[in-house]
Parts: C-alpha cells; sequence; structure tokens
C-alpha cells in the first residue's frame, strides 16, 4: 500500500480556533486519514500549532505573560479541544521547537548559498510611542485594495491582497494606537522569489492540473502577477533567530525569521519532534527526503493559506537545492460563513470549537461540517441548517434506525442475533443497492470529495431505512416469525457496515455501534463493496445490546436557546 503524509495548516497559537478554521483543514484531513487507515495505506498526518510572529507577542501580553510561557498554555488548550473533536494526529507539534529551529536555520543558509537571499537596507514603520519598529502585523490601518478598515500589514483579512506596512492607509500601532508613526532605515534579508519565478512556474505547471480549481486558479493569479522579492526577517522577541554564524551584524540586532518563513518548515519539523520521541522506530526523512517516488503528499487548507504552499514555500524548497518532499495535492476549501458573515477569531464573530464542544458531541460537529465543507464555494452555517441536519441525518435516518432494529429484537428474539430464513429477493437487491453505495463512497473519498462522500454515506444509511419499511419486521412477525428474524439479522449487518465505515466521519459513534455486538475477532478495518454485497458478518447467535440513544434529536427550544447564546446573525 501506498504512504500517506498529510498536513493541515497549523493554527495560530492566539486562541481557540473556530468552527471555519476546523472544516477548512483540520478536520477533513483527519477524515481522509481515517479513511486511508482503515483502507490499509501506511499514513502520518502531521500539524502543529504555529506559535511565531505578531500574534503570538500580542495575545501574550493582553494576557500577561511571557509569550513562551503564553505559546505552552495556549498549545495544550487548542491540543484538547483538538482531541475532544476525535482528532487523530500522529504527531501535533510545536513550531517554536527546536528542530523547526534546526531546520528553519538550514534551509536559510542553503537559500543564502545558492544566491536567493539577500541582505537589503530598507525603510520600515518605527513607533516613537513603542520605542520600537513595527513588523507587519504590528501595524493595522485600512486596505487600500478593499477599503477594510482592520486589515494587518502583512495581509487583508478581507480581500486576502498582501501587503507591506506602508501600503496602508491611516496606519496605526497595534500595541499602543499611536497613529503617530515613523518609517526609518532598518536592514533585513529578502528571499529573492523572482529569481525563482520560472522554476516555480514549471513546478505548478506539473500539478496544477491535479489540484482542485480553487487552488491551482490561486496559485496561478500569484505567477502571473509575478513573484516578488520577499523580506523574511523581522524586528521580534520571539521566533526562530538569524543564525549568528551568517548573518551576526542582524543576529547581534535580535533578528528572527519571518513567520510565514518558519512556519511552513514546521510540517518537516514537527515530523523530526515526531520521530525524536522514538528514534529507534521512525524515520523521519523518508517521509520529507528524496521521497518523492515513495510518498503522496497531500495537503488541507483554507484558501488564504493557498498561495504561502503553493508559490511562496514551493519557492522555498526549490531555491534550497535539496530533495526535500513538495506537495503533491493542495485540497483547499472556501470559506464556512456564519449566516453570511465570516467567522473570525480577531473578532470573536461565530461558533469557536470549545464553545461547539460544550453543547453537544464531537460527532455531531464532525458530520455537519464535513456534509457542508464549503469546497466548490463558501458555506454559511445557520443553526436553523445544523438542527435540521442533525435531526434528519444522525437522529432520524441512522440514530433511529440502529435503536428500533437493536430495541425490537431484543424485545421479539433475546440479545443475540436471530437466525430466520435464508435471504431472499429483497435482501439481494439490499446487497446490490449497498454494493453501488459503497462503492461511490470509496470513489468520492479517494476523490477528496467530501460533501460528495457525505451524501453517498447518507445514502447508505438511508438504503437501511428503506428496506426496514419494505420488510415492516413488526407486520412479518405476526404472520412468519422466521422471515422478521431474517429481517432484522439483515438490519443489523447493516448496523455493523456503517460502524465500519462511517467511522472516518462519526468515530465515536461509530465505535458505539460495532461495540453493541460481540463479535469475536472483530479486526475489520474496511468492508469492500463486494463483501458488503452479502451482508453476512454478523451471523446468528451472536450477542448483542442496545446502545445508548446515537444521536439526540434537537429541539425548537434548543435551537433559540444556541441563537439566543451566539447571535441569528453575524455582529
Amino acid at each position: 500500500m501506498a504512504r500517506h503524509l498529510i498536513t493541515s495548516a497549523l493554527p495560530y497559537i492566539n486562541g481557540i480556533k473556530h468552527l471555519g478554521n476546523m472544516v477548512g483543514s483540520m478536520l477533513p484531513a483527519d477524515v481522509y486519514s481515517r479513511y486511508l487507515r482503515q483502507r490499509g495505506h501506511d499514513v502520518l498526518y502531521i500539524c502543529a500549532t504555529d506559535e511565531h510572529g505578531t500574534p503570538a507577542e500580542l495575545a501574550a501580553k493582553e494576557r500577561g505573560l511571557p509569550v513562551a510561557e503564553f505559546c505552552a498554555q495556549a498549545h495544550d488548550a487548542q491540543k484538547a479541544v483538538y482531541d475532544g473533536f476525535a482528532l487523530a494526529f500522529d504527531y501535533f507539534g510545536r513550531s517554536s521547537s527546536a528542530e523547526n529551529r534546526d531546520i528553519t536555520q538550514h534551509f536559510a543558509r542553503k537559500l543564502n548559498e545558492n544566491g536567493f537571499i539577500e541582505e537589503r537596507a530598507i525603510r520600515q514603520v518605527y513607533s516613537p510611542a513603542d520605542g520600537r519598529f513595527l513588523p507587519d502585523r504590528y501595524v493595522e490601518g485600512t486596505c487600500p485594495h478593499c477599503g477594510y478598515d482592520k486589515a494587518r500589514g502583512d495581509q487583508c483579512e478581507n480581500c486576502t491582497r498582501v501587503l507591506d506596512p506602508t501600503d496602508l492607509i491611516e496606519p496605526r500601532s497595534a500595541i499602543s494606537g499611536s497613529t503617530d508613526l515613523e518609517v526609518r532605515e532598518t536592514k533585513h534579508l529578502f528571499l529573492l522569489q523572482s529569481k525563482l519565478q520560472h522554476e516555480v512556474e514549471e513546478w505548478v505547471a506539473r500539478h496544477e492540473q491535479d489540484w482542485p480549481q480553487l487552488a491551482s486558479s490561486i496559485a496561478r493569479k500569484w505567477l502571473t502577477e509575478g513573484l516578488h522579492d520577499r523580506a523574511i526577517t523581522r524586528d521580534l522577541d520571539w521566533g526562530v533567530p538569524v543564525p549568528a554564524d551568517t548573518w551576526p551584524e542582524l543576529a547581534a540586532e535580535g533578528k528572527v525569521f519571518y513567520v510565514w518563513f518558519d512556519a511552513p518548515v514546521e510540517y518537516i519539523g514537527a515530523t523530526k519532534e515526531w520521530a525524536d520521541q522514538n528514534p529507534a522506530d521512525r524515520d523521519w526523512k523518508s517521509w520529507w527526503y528524496e521521497a518523492d517516488d515513495t510518498v503522496r503528499y497531500t495537503q488541507f487548507m483554507a484558501k488564504d493559506n493557498v498561495p504561502f504552499h503553493t508559490v511562496m514555500f514551493p519557492a522555498t524548497e526549490l531555491g534550497v537545492r535539496e530533495p526535500w518532499k513538495k506537495v503533491d495535492y493542495v485540497k483547499a476549501f472556501n470559506w464556512l460563513t456564519y449566516y453570511g458573515g465570516k467567522f473570525s477569531t480577531s473578532q470573536k464573530r461565530g461558533v469557536f470549537t470549545d464553545q461547539a464542544l460544550d453543547i453537544l458531541p464531537a460527532d455531531y460537529w464532525r458530520y455537519f461540517l464535513i456534509a457542508n465543507a464549503p469546497e466548490s464555494d463558501d458555506s454559511s452555517f445557520t443553526w436553523e441548517h445544523f438542527t435540521a441536519t442533525v435531526n434528519k441525518d444522525l437522529a432520524d435516518t441512522l440514530g433511529n434506525f440502529v435503536n428500533r432494529v437493536l430495541s425490537f429484537s431484543k424485545k421479539r428474539f433475546g440479545d443475540e442475533v436471530p437466525a430466520g430464513g435464508e435471504p431472499g429477493e429483497a435482501e439481494t437487491r439490499l446487497g446490490e443497492e449497498i454494493a453501488g453505495l459503497l462503492a461511490e463512497y470509496e470513489t468520492q473519498m479517494e476523490a477528496l470529495q467530501f460533501r460528495k462522500a457525505a451524501a453517498a454515506l447518507r445514502a447508505l444509511w438511508s438504503a437501511g431505512n428503506s428496506y426496514l419499511e419494505e420488510k415492516a419486521p413488526w407486520l412479518e412477525i405476526k404472520t412468519d416469525k422466521d422471515a422478521a428474524a431474517l429481517t432484522l439479522r439483515t438490519a443489523m449487518n447493516l448496523i455493523h457496515l456503517y460502524a465500519v465505515v462511517s467511522e472516518p466521519f462519526i468515530p465515536s459513534s461509530a465505535a458505539a455501534m460495532r461495540a453493541a455486538f460481540a463479535l469475536p475477532d472483530d479486526t475489520a478495518t474496511w468492508t469492500t463493496p463486494e463483501e458488503a454485497r452479502s451482508l453476512t458478518t454478523l451471523q446468528p447467535g451472536i450477542p448483542f445490546t442496545v446502545p445508548p440513544v446515537l444521536f439526540a434529536k434537537l429541539t425548537d427550544e434548543d435551537l433559540e436557546t444556541y441563537k439566543e447564546r451566539f447571535g441569528g446573525q453575524p455582529a
């Protein structure tokens, strides 16, 4: 089987993330990783907190903590939420690690040796009120392109255009709010992306036909506009330091690398962190170095991260002139909105992941978010849509099927899978239908089409309900007990099938369904369409129990409570 390296965009350290961040990177990566593992592939799913740059410093300042202490606490808090969502990372690291520092500095030295880094004197924003040069994110103002009045000096959150602090209209210090800003001369390192333009173009051309249109169009737009040389150092107290053996003057001034230079390197750094925990059994370089022919690398991210992963970091890897693994497939997502307005960490608008888990278990959120993933365009979260989806798909279609099959069988036949007669025409038709739907599910999962995969999974669940309504065992038992037993045994086999194939979407509920049956040596990781056609995994006599209700139906009162707490529309 293939080796699959999977990464999702690193969540910033400055606070718990919202649902839009979850569905735009980490959750679909987890669903895909789980699916590939079930199909027998060798999978390494890597992520980490992105801990450098101004967001970390500003958040630490707001909390009154040293930045290192703040990042350690915030990393643990974020990891606890991701554990709550059952994200099965192989490793969740930290970009402030020694491993990331060493590899980032190695990349910088190699780029310098190859003529792709240049030291330049530039004019930079200085705040007399703060007594310091202001890195790009320490400068806020109005975007010159779209007029958004809370744009940062590196990028406009509204239109996603990359900016320099001096581009902003009416700039102000993010530290003190002072508008008394000056422009002074200082030195920084520049990555000469312009010299790598043609190499990046050739690399993108070899891959973009395989990528989603969203990812390829963003990469092509950046390349059409032309790659510009970009400063890769900042005046910050927290970050990967410029190595003194190569740039002693800048190191003495305390320069650190720009967060968007070191953050993508952390995919490699986190893999080394993972390997360093058990070096005898883990080889991090086999995933990243000279791995083009042995590893399939898939990245997950929202559209605002696409330029950095399809253009800027590939330029860095190409310029290093070493055989580092580059991404094969970029799964890019549009935005999940909150009643048509943007989720925003900085503006505290929308539902945040810790709040979501306070309300309902993770599987409710996992299913809803993936079933409505913003793949082809932006999608909107509303409480009305959420409650309707939970009630229709999870409570009624899946949960009710499991409960009524097992409860009715226990009541009429005891706590073992009943025997009954031989499968007939209805069971043959059902087997063919299930096989076809499962094949469709596999096709969409392989293609990373998550909404279509969710639709196929939902259709699998619906097929069980249709079969149950057609056979009506509550009527069959009045005239033909063996026929009713066959129907229930077949339905129980469907439940076991659902437990196996639903695991990527709803792992906790899948485990509960599987645990309902005391099936000896139940080690099945997947059920193929051909195996599903027979629906004979559970033989008569297997003990079972009726699990607790898988999904509670949400009421109108629940809906009103949620809307009152979070608001029915963006602020």
